[in-house]
């Protein structure tokens, strides 16, 4: 996993890059108002580590984006000069 990150401070803009494998997915779930279940993609490369949190509703939006975009029965044709 690859993750990239732009964050604008008071010098400009900043990027920051860095990789690593997923170790752990935490979901937590308020059981007073389960509309505000969250997931928590837990990572960890050589030299950095972090927490990628998004809500159920961006998971679902996610997932759907990415069946929208599925790309079976798509043929590549290669076309002669």
């Amino acid at each position: 996993m690859n993750i990239k990150v732009k964050k604008k401070n008071s010098d400009g803009i900043v990027k920051m890059e860095t990789s690593g494998k997923f170790r752990e997915i935490i979901i937590k779930k308020d059981f007073l108002k389960p509309k505000n279940t969250s997931l928590a993609l837990c990572f960890i490369g050589k030299q950095s580590s972090g927490i990628v949190e998004m809500t159920e509703k961006e998971l679902e939006d996610i997932f759907n984006e990415i069946k929208r975009k599925k790309l079976d029965g798509v043929k590549i044709m290669k076309l002669k000069k």
